[in-house]
């Protein structure tokens, strides 16, 4: 259930006991895993001004839904009209997302496995479970919750299931600030988690913003393989290495495909690079435990995988989205720009005659670099 309205109205006026709620909400939050929740209005005018600008730049690139939805996203009220005139209010709640038991070292293990030409980069946050599926379900529990205690409320939640500025609302309640990157981030846990919301109608104690902490540092912008990060707080999505490995559908330019390296599934260069993540912290959940060796796998060795591997090895992940043809196109790619050997160029022939014509097209390219032929 998205989206509900529970019982009968209560009292939703005294100040005190909404002070209260929103301080139970947190302490319920906690226990359901969230690492931070804060509470802000639902709309920001200067969110809305900044997304046009970025739209009108055509920086989204093929992801349509962005402009469609664009009156929406810094303006949620029509999602969840709200009863007391405009107390629409925006729950966000924070979810720490690297492996448990993650050790120490991970950032310099993960430069390491950028560094191996024949090793497959997966973004972290995609080698668990499907995230949309663990922030829901815990989500809907925690609202649960709030309509129990708060009959009347109307509530929805939201993880990417609607059109919600989600990192504008969280740092307006507090959660972080926007950093560089276009990412939130939080002086406690840098910038490795997911977020997620529950907008409602009952109007709670909103929460004051942080400040920023980024200062002078751009060590995101300079590390981004592709430039896609042309200024502090600006990106073009359309050179971005997790959208062009997940949301773009067609054939990946070619004056790119050098620069995307072996990450075949995201990019986490700028938060690798980032020294706020010195401080994230490990999931509290199993949920984003690493699943199938998607920390250790070759290029090789996923190239290979049938459809029905494919299917069956990402069930409730987030890659499974992107489907089976975009997967052998980034794979193609990434063993392209692998050191040239007998056994890239073979795994390479292999899908030479895919009945895909962007497989066959991205794999003739991968063999070229090779000096090969299919």
């Amino acid at each position: 259930m998205e989206s509900s309205r529970s019982g009968t109205t209560a009292n939703q006026d005294s100040g005190a006991d909404l002070a209260a709620l929103a301080a139970r909400l947190k302490q319920w939050a906690a226990a359901l895993g969230f690492s931070a929740l804060g509470i802000s209005r639902g709309e920001s005018a200067q969110a809305a001004e900044r997304l046009r600008a970025w739209l009108d730049l055509g920086w989204h690139g093929d992801m349509d839904y962005m402009s469609r939805q664009a009156h929406l996203r810094a303006d949620p009220r029509a999602l969840l009209p709200a009863r007391h005139g405009d107390e629409l209010r925006v729950i966000s709640a924070r979810m720490d997302y690297r492996p448990r038991g993650d050790d120490p070292g991970w950032v310099e293990r993960e430069w390491q496995r950028l560094s191996d030409g024949e090793a497959a980069a997966v973004s972290i946050y995609a080698r668990g479970r499907d995230y949309h599926k663990v922030l829901r379900s815990r989500l809907q529990a925690l609202a649960a919750r709030l309509a129990q205690a708060a009959p009347g409320a109307a509530f929805r939640v939201c993880t990417d299931s609607a059109p919600v500025f989600e990192v504008e609302f969280a740092r307006a309640a507090g959660i972080g600030w926007r950093g560089k990157h276009t990412l939130l981030l939080a002086q406690d846990a840098g910038s490795m988690f997911f977020l997620g919301e529950i907008l409602t109608d009952l109007p709670l104690p909103v929460d004051a913003p942080t400040g920023e902490h980024c200062g002078s540092c751009r060590r995101c912008i300079d590390v981004c393989p592709t430039r896609a990060i042309v200024a502090p707080y600006e990106l073009d999505a359309r050179r971005c290495i997790s959208y062009l490995t997940i949301e773009h559908k067609g054939s990946i330019p070619q004056d790119l495909r050098p620069l995307i390296g072996n990450r075949v599934y995201g990019c986490d260069d700028c938060q690798l690079a980032c020294p706020w993540n010195k401080f994230a912290r490990t999931a509290t959940v199993p949920d984003f435990d690493v699943r199938h060796g998607l920390d250790r796998a070759t290029l090789i060795e996923l190239f290979g995988w049938s459809e029905r591997e494919f299917r069956d090895r990402h069930a409730g992940s987030a890659i499974r989205r992107i489907g089976y043809e975009r997967w052998l196109r980034n794979l193609a790619v990434g063993l392209g720009n692998a050191p040239t050997s007998t056994a890239v160029v073979a795994a390479l022939l292999t899908r030479a005659g895919s009945s895909s014509a962007l497989v066959r097209e991205h794999v003739g390219w991968a063999l070229a670099r090779h000096g090969a032929e299919s």
